[in-house]
């Protein structure tokens, strides 16, 4: 297995990319050198948080006043293969 250092050449980060990758979503910051100078840092995205709206489909959907009754005995008998 590689052994991922923080300051990769080029050759190195195209070779084990799928691996420096890996690192990176742990957490990991893998710079990536071109003659010994680093032109790039491999970094893992932030989930971006997603605001929550509370009451988005209100008046937009009805729900059947049956909707939890039991279902015929041909629809059970359709989903047990019967």
């Amino acid at each position: 297995m590689y052994e991922i250092q923080n300051m990769v050449n080029m050759y190195e980060a195209k070779t084990h990319f799928s691996e420096l990758v890996h690192a990176a979503t742990e957490g990991r910051e893998i710079f990536i050198a071109r003659a010994g100078k680093p032109v790039a840092k491999l970094v893992p995205l932030k989930a971006e948080k997603r605001k929550v709206r509370f009451g988005i489909l209100k008046g937009k959907l009805h729900l059947a006043n049956d909707f939890d009754a039991p279902l015929p005995d041909e629809i059970i008998d359709l989903f047990e293969g019967k």
